[in-house]
């Protein structure tokens, strides 16, 4: 029993060889990431998303609503990029999670990204499919809902085989090859850009700044809102926020590509940056040019670009613009497929779940059976389920991973500097029990007078458990943030104050980290500002978490219930088996961890001195 606990808490150490050695090709280059990060991004967002956000939550607000999701999208990228720098490996989040803080975790981040990418394949899928709906009139959904409807709660109208068949089609794309499917990419990714400047550059003659403050008399009264800038309020552009973070959703899979990129420690910080920032500006000039050439509340709900240029007459743009659209969410489609059999790659190497998906064609120098299984199991949810179920059931997991992220980049660069290197093993001896075999004694001046200008055993301890203490008083701010908004929005003193005292909780840690020793590993990326932007990166994403509903949480519930019977049943068995034929069985894992700590006591008495 105590051998199975602490597999479920063992965690990954990559040497440089590690994370050299690949089987997948390495052909990918910093302009193919930086195209990969867009086109899986910059999709459903630009062509349909920001058009609902500011017709039934934000109105011309939703340049606003974008900024705030571009905020919280970049606290989670620049997380990211530093991890790509510290451990280049495909995988991406789960990787990154299972380094820091152990199997059981890591298990729990990668099966939730299966999730992320399979919904988010299968939601632009649907997208896909609408958007292609509504430039003929509808003839799809007409025809499908007369001769094969569904009447079946929380599934869709009508089997979609037209989202089916491009989902299928993708995923012949990915089978090939990564070079080949990059090539793709890069080409659709050019167009989309340049139909966004086409977008851009239009509709500059066509603004109406009346729009952006319409009075309240031209507003019909049937919920459209109260007009002005923000005709739904602070609460609405919050709300539109949270439906734009999904939009951008999509440039982790450049984190994914750790194997197959060339010189991946640069070149996946930059291209994650660099794509983020052009997303944010393609939204941001996209949504205040619809909004500012129409009111917000007539703006057509599946395809908004063609109807605000056809409303002031070029309809000509129409067709110009559904080139665009067509690219757009073809790259985001495939953006979407990209990183999933790479997860499954990634977890079926550790052997956390079924071998055979992880198994990569010779030929084609991908992980086939991995991309043929997720392609057809993406492909059915598409087929089978609404866009606004998928939605909302990828959103827990994306914020899921983000934070934990986030709170691996605290703990590493909190850690002992010995406790950043070596191989895969499970140690005898805990970090706890290393620190009792040692002579560094904790007291609460070491809270903020450490003593010492590089990590310990000791400091590293006091750091993760100053963090565990924030993730938990985030928790309660936020809870009581969102529960008790109607009070604060009605500037209830008590509710004010209790707010206020929740709030400086995680101050406090933050200042508690704050006064800890860094490490001083060199890495090509750093997160600025640390601990402060990872804090408010776990901030930001356990907010938006707390925001989903009931049932996002219960559907959330079955399908960690599966991904833990496969882990349980198979992962650990199969772990265990493999751990009982390592040498651990001596006493050299006790030997190393008892060298390593009097080589460190060693190194704090000459600290003292």
């Amino acid at each position: 029993m105590h051998s199975f606990f602490r597999r479920l808490l063992r965690k990954k150490v990559l040497s440089d060889s590690d994370i050299e050695e690949s089987n997948l090709n390495r052909c990918l280059t910093t302009f193919d990431l930086i195209g990969l990060g867009i086109g899986s991004t910059l999709g459903a967002g630009l062509y349909v998303i920001g058009g609902q956000v500011a017709q039934h939550d934000a109105g011309p607000a939703v340049v606003v609503s974008f900024f705030i999701a571009a905020v919280a999208s970049a606290l989670a990228g620049i997380c990211y990029a530093e991890f790509a720098a510290r451990i280049p490996r495909a995988g991406s989040a789960y990787v990154y999670s299972y380094v820091t803080v152990g199997e059981l975790m890591a298990f729990i981040i990668g099966w939730n990204l299966v999730l992320e990418y399979v919904i988010g394949t299968a939601s632009v899928a649907r997208g896909w499919s609408g958007y292609f709906d509504a430039m003929i009139d509808k003839k799809l959904s007409t025809f499908f809902n007369s001769t094969m409807p569904m009447h079946i709660d929380e599934l869709s109208a009508y089997p979609d085989f037209f989202a089916f068949g491009i989902t299928i089609l993708v995923t012949v794309l990915l089978a090939f090859g990564v070079k080949e499917s990059a090539r793709f990419n890069n080409i659709f990714t050019i167009v989309n850009l340049l139909i966004v400047l086409y977008v851009i550059i239009c509709g500059l003659f066509k603004l109406d700044g009346h729009n952006w403050n319409l009075d309240p008399s031209e507003i019909p009264s049937t919920g459209a809102g109260t007009g002005g800038f923000m005709p739904y309020g602070f609460s609405g552009m919050m709300k539109g926020a949270a439906t734009c973070f999904y939009a951008f959703v999509g440039f982790d899979c450049v984190a994914t590509t750790g194997e197959e990129t060339k010189n991946p420690q640069k070149a996946i910080p930059i291209a994650i940056v660099t794509s983020l920032f052009i997303i944010f500006l393609s939204y941001c000039g996209v949504s205040a040019i619809i909004t500012l050439m129409c009111p917000y509340y007539l703006i057509d709900h599946d395809a908004p670009l063609p109807f605000v240029f056809s409303r002031v007459g070029w309809g000509v743009a129409r067709y110009i613009i559904s080139i665009g659209a067509v690219c757009g969410l073809s790259t985001s489609l495939l953006g979407g497929m990209f990183p999933l059999p790479r997860i499954l790659y990634a977890m079926a190497g550790d052997g956390v779940i079924f071998r055979f998906m992880g198994k990569v064609s010779p030929r084609f120098k991908t992980p086939l059976m991995g991309t043929i299984i997720s392609g057809i199991f993406a492909g059915l949810m598409a087929m089978f389920f609404n866009l606004d179920e998928l939605v909302d059931m990828m959103s827990i997991g994306t914020l899921l991973a983000y934070t934990l992220v986030g709170v691996s980049v605290l703990i590493l660069r909190y850690e002992a500097d010995e406790n950043l290197t070596g191989s895969m093993s499970v140690s005898k001896l805990s970090d706890s029990e290393r620190l009792l075999l040692s002579r560094d004694v904790f007291s609460v001046k070491k809270l903020l007078f450490p003593g010492t200008p590089r990590p310990t055993l000791l400091t590293a301890y006091i750091s993760k458990w100053t963090l565990l203490f924030l993730c938990l008083f985030v928790i309660f701010f936020a809870a009581f943030a969102i529960f008790g908004s109607d009070y604060l929005e009605q500037m209830e003193t008590w509710a004010i104050i209790i707010a206020t005292l929740l709030a400086l909780l995680p101050a406090m840690c933050v200042i508690i980290l704050q006064c800890q020793p860094q490490s001083e590993a060199t890495l090509a990326f750093k997160v600025p500002l640390v601990p402060l932007l990872p804090s408010l990166s776990v901030l930001v994403n356990i907010y938006l978490m707390l925001k989903l509903s009931p049932m996002t949480w219960v559907r959330f519930g079955v399908w960690m219930a599966i991904g833990m019977s496969i882990y349980l049943l198979y992962g650990v068995g199969y772990n265990l088996s493999k751990t009982s034929e390592a040498a651990l069985s001596d006493g050299s894992v006790v030997e190393e961890d008892v060298n390593l700590i009097e080589k460190e006591d060693h190194r704090n008495h000459s600290y003292t001195s």
